[in-house]
């Protein structure tokens, strides 16, 4: 491990001084990814630099335990054995930063909530869950973008798009895809009885430029009239657009926009999405025979959570988890949950390396 981390380390010495290369810095392209893979690096270096002192400092504790007096040898023997601990964790700590991390795990995402089962409450939960997430990635610093929103009748939403950008969006939230449940007493129920409904939330590794071509001649644009809670633009021109990629029968609509101009901009960025996510599905089924996640996010119908109001709580039923503050939690406090399943992912990662 110590040789992998010193060429961790060499290579993060070379990186930091390609930054400070005027020509580095002025191309954008390439100072903006050298920049992401020097934060990367320096995770693992500023535990390896501490992993050093601490051996530094048992070696030390190991000469005193063998030359020096009666009460230095103690005072060593007991630093000696605190310092064994730390060094267990920050070993542990190392092993799951060097993970190999899945390549589409840095990049942006686009988030999709679409009302399930249980009608105009389904409507209200997907609201429910849409604030939910902004709330927690306002707390992450992420910038966020709706793409396209289709309200419910009562309130809350039949299907809401955002897009949202940051360092590590898509391996944050990727465990996030899949079918959500709420238990609660509706607020459209006047006899005060429980009701099961759902909403699906499916999280997409963007797409930039060089994942996916799209070819012009492959794409059928269709306009027509916003539809929105108003503005005096909406009903008034065919504002709104949809696409459709004839070769994969794919179709993104986009009404957010001011004009037909920005929602085919937003439309395309969609399609790319959509059309790049579909292959790395493929890959993912591929090569699923020989690793099944436990917290594996292609099922989009597995019910992966359940949050029941009556009883304050909120259980992910991959890795049997339950948080006993709903309302926290609904307030985008979420962090603790999402830390939990990308432990249980890492601590299957180093098992099947154990066992290759």
């Amino acid at each position: 491990m110590i040789d992998k981390l010193e060429a961790i380390k060499g290579r993060y010495d070379q990186v930091a001084l390609a930054l400070t290369n005027p020509e580095v810095v002025s191309d954008n392209k390439q100072f903006g990814k050298l920049s992401k893979e020097y934060r990367q690096l320096e995770k693992i270096v500023k535990a390896y630099e501490e992993y050093k002192k601490i051996l530094e400092d048992i070696a030390f504790n190991k000469e005193v335990l063998e030359s020096g007096d009666d009460e230095m040898r103690e005072l060593a023997k007991e630093e000696t054995e605190a310092l064994a601990e730390k060094k267990e964790a920050l070993a542990a700590n190392i092993r799951n930063l060097l993970i190999p991390k899945d390549p589409q795990d840095e990049k942006n995402a686009i988030l999709e909530i679409r009302a399930g089962t249980g009608g105009d409450e389904a409507s209200l939960f997907a609201g429910n869950l849409l604030r939910m997430y902004l709330r927690y990635f306002e707390l992450k610093g992420w910038k966020t973008s709706i793409m396209n929103e289709n309200p419910g009748s009562v309130g809350g939403y039949k299907e809401v798009v955002v897009e949202i950008t940051g360092d590590d969006v898509y391996g944050t939230l990727k465990f996030e895809s899949g079918v959500h449940r709420v238990q609660r007493v509706p607020a459209t129920e006047a006899s005060g009885r429980v009701h099961t409904s759902a909403a699906t939330v499916a999280v997409l590794p963007e797409a930039e430029d060089v994942d996916v071509e799209i070819r012009e001649a492959d794409i059928k644009m269709d306009t027509f009239r916003s539809s929105g809670a108003g503005g005096q633009h909406v009903n008034k021109t065919e504002s709104a657009v949809r696409l459709t990629h004839i070769p994969t029968g794919v179709v993104v609509e986009c009404q957010e926009g001011r004009s037909q101009h920005s929602n085919r901009d937003i439309a395309m960025k969609m399609l790319r999405t959509r059309i790049y996510e579909a292959a790395v599905r493929k890959h993912e089924d591929a090569i699923a025979s020989q690793r099944k996640s436990l917290v594996s996010t292609g099922d989009r119908s597995a019910k992966i959570r359940t949050y029941n109001y009556p009883q304050g709580r909120v259980t992910d039923h991959r890795i049997g988890m339950t948080i006993y503050n709903l309302d926290a939690f609904m307030e985008g406090e979420i962090g603790e949950m999402i830390d939990a399943l990308q432990f249980a992912e890492n601590a299957e990662k180093l098992k099947q390396g154990e066992n290759a």
